[in-house]
């Protein structure tokens, strides 16, 4: 028997707020977290010259000792942080209100310990290969984060780390809707992480053409603006607790919303760009939206995956209307939180899905900031500047990444 999935708890490290109260104050109130780079080595040569930076994090406010902290790479730091406020949002305390081996994790990371990476290769090659950390290979492996929160929680169901570039947290969060909604689990930490504002990284997607090189934070991310040059690099974390409906009510968890559907395909056409057209995109949009039993009565919400670049948005635009129909498209409400964000790569599906389901949640759509200048190939309502308050029953989070991978998840207002 399928069973129902709901959102209980939601956490966050992000460039608009390290708490979910912050964040999201910030993103109603369009505020731009993207700023100029800070405290990253090597930059001299490079063109790029903002970023979504975490500020003013400390572990110890997450609940991360010193010594945790020192065997976890950055963006390991930022998945326990923030899976830290969603486990005690939810309530889920392993062993008491729910059996370990029916508590699992799918955290995934795009890229993984790239500050961990760089700074032991720098030690291979300054002092030989005997001087390389022991901690290196767990500190730098991508699946590290979803094993550390799994022993900290005590987690020994299903674990599941998922790299599929940008769309990693979208997918996630659907591999654990599906995994509990067919009985593998009762309750899944899910969600992704990623720390790659680093020179490294920042060169590479420098040179193959795919960052902005606005110098203004303000006019750097735009979605869907005729003016849009390329994203913004940015860092985060975002987890959610995912839960069997009748094993949340049992405890008297809160609930946010409950997830409905989930879309997953593959563009299957290059390693970067999207599929001109949109018509698989559409079809991930379509499976998530056919699943969550949307009609034309619905209100709803898109999460965009927006990320400012020439291709993915007027592509998405594509999409968006071959999936709902011209009509269904125009009616729809749009944003794009990376204007806000930056792209925050395996993190950003996490982080979009608790936007999303907080804008359904509470009838708030967070604008799409920087849009000025009308596209004709973008003319759908991407809720420009100013948030828009209106009754929404559904809401999707599209994320699509290098490689083509595709992924949606559909939310619904829960009653």
């Amino acid at each position: 028997m399928e069973r129902r999935v709901v959102i209980t708890g939601i956490g966050v490290i992000t460039p608009v707020g390290n708490t979910v109260s912050e964040f999201w104050n910030n993103l109603k109130a369009g505020y731009c977290g993207i700023a100029p780079i800070e405290g990253v080595d090597h930059m001299e040569s490079l063109p790029i010259k903002v970023a979504g930076q975490v500020k003013e994090f400390n572990p110890e406010e997450h609940g991360i000792d010193r010594g945790t902290a020192r065997r976890n790479d950055r963006y390991s730091q930022f998945a326990l942080a923030a899976a830290h406020q969603a486990v005690e949002d939810s309530g889920l305390v392993s062993g008491e209100n729910i059996a370990p081996d029916r508590l699992g994790v799918y955290v995934g990371s795009g890229i993984g310990g790239m500050h961990t990476f760089v700074k032991e290769t720098q030690t291979l090659l300054e002092e030989g290969a005997n001087r390389i950390s022991p901690l290196f290979v767990p500190m730098m492996i991508g699946n590290i984060a979803s094993g550390n929160i799994a022993i900290k929680y005590h987690a020994e169901g299903p674990c599941l780390p998922v790299v599929t570039a940008c769309a990693t947290g979208t997918h996630s969060a659907g591999e654990a809707f599906r995994a509990i909604k067919h009985g593998y689990a009762d309750a899944i930490i899910t969600g992704g992480a990623e720390a790659s504002v680093h020179a490294l990284a920042i060169g590479g997607f420098n040179s193959s053409k795919a960052l902005t090189k606005s110098e203004d934070p303000t006019q750097a991310s735009i979605p869907f603006d005729r003016r849009r040059s390329g994203f913004v690099i940015a860092e985060g974390a975002g987890i959610l607790i995912l839960e069997e409906l009748e094993h949340a009510k049992a405890r008297g968890a809160k609930i946010y919303a409950e997830v409905c559907g989930y879309g997953n395909n593959c563009d299957a056409y290059h390693y970067t760009a999207p599929r001109p057209g949109g018509e698989v995109a559409a079809r991930a949009i379509r499976a998530a939206l056919d699943e969550a039993g949307y009609t034309d009565a619905d209100t709803l919400y898109i999460n965009a995956h927006g990320t400012s670049t020439p291709l993915n948005d007027k592509t998405e635009t594509e999409a968006i209307k071959l999936a709902l129909g011209d009509k269904g498209a125009r009616k729809a409400k749009i944003s794009s939180t990376k204007s806000m964000t930056g792209h925050m790569l395996g993190a950003t599906g996490g982080v979009e899905l608790i936007a999303t389901a907080l804008a359904v949640k509470e009838g708030v759509v967070p604008p799409t900031i920087g849009l000025t200048e009308a596209d004709e190939e973008c003319d759908l309502d991407y809720t420009p500047g100013v948030a828009a308050h209106l009754p929404l029953t559904i809401g999707i989070s599209n994320s699509l990444g290098f490689g083509g991978h595709n992924s949606c998840v559909a939310v619904r207002k829960f009653e």
